[in-house]
């Protein structure tokens, strides 16, 4: 459920910045605010503004990548990066450790140890026991394959996906973000959000055409 509002109209009778009958309910949770813009510059001019005033809860959504969005909403790098080099790290250890044992005789081992676990005592062309290059295939796709699941899982992960709904989806204005409109969100858990303080700040950005409460 949604509840459209005039950039610089009332918002309701009341005084009550959300849908009819919401505040009188008591039972509707706020997800947050949109503004709507029509053009680049406004949305970067906003997203800065609302990053400077305090606001942390804030996302932009845009019909097309923006420079320096990321940096206007305050958005940190994300630490998948470092995820992928530490999970790699692994993925090498493991190739290390397992080329190195399938192929070594001399590695001491407990008496109850099943003898298919004992290694392979096999000297193959006179190569020696810790042959290195022979190693390095197996240990190159040990790392990649540890990097490349932990960048794709770790991605769902941190993205919260699969999300199959979103509060957002309810506003009819907001389908126009992946056309030619652009918005920006503040959610209702941020610690500077008041519903009627938010809404007037929203309302005084530069070039906002209107602004809209979302409801969960």
């Amino acid at each position: 459920m949604s509840a459209p509002h005039s950039p610089h109209g009332s918002p309701s009778a009341g005084g009550c910045p959300f849908a009819a009958g919401a505040c009188a309910s008591n039972t509707a949770k706020v997800y947050g605010q949109i503004a709507e813009f029509d053009n680049v510059d406004d949305i970067l001019s906003a997203a800065n503004k609302a990053r400077k005033a305090g606001y942390t809860k804030i996302d932009a959504h845009t019909p097309f990548p923006v420079h320096g969005i990321d940096g206007a909403l305050g958005i940190k790098p994300t630490i998948l990066p470092w995820i992928c080099l530490c999970m790699g790290l692994v993925g090498m250890t493991t190739g290390i450790l397992l080329t190195t044992y399938c192929m070594a005789d001399w590695i001491p081992h407990p008496s109850w140890l099943v003898e298919n676990f004992k290694g392979y005592r096999f000297l193959i062309s006179g190569k020696p026991m810790l042959s290195i290059p022979a190693y390095i295939p197996p240990i190159f796709e040990l790392t990649i394959m540890f990097s490349a699941y932990t960048a794709v899982f770790g991605m769902f992960l941190l993205n919260r996906l699969p999300t199959l709904s979103h509060p957002l989806f309810s506003s009819a204005r907001f389908r126009r973000a992946t056309q030619d409109r652009f918005f920006l969100a503040i959610e209702a858990e941020d610690a500077q959000f008041e519903a009627k303080q938010t809404q007037a700040f929203l309302q005084g950005m530069h070039g906002v055409l209107a602004v809209e409460t979302i409801l969960d």
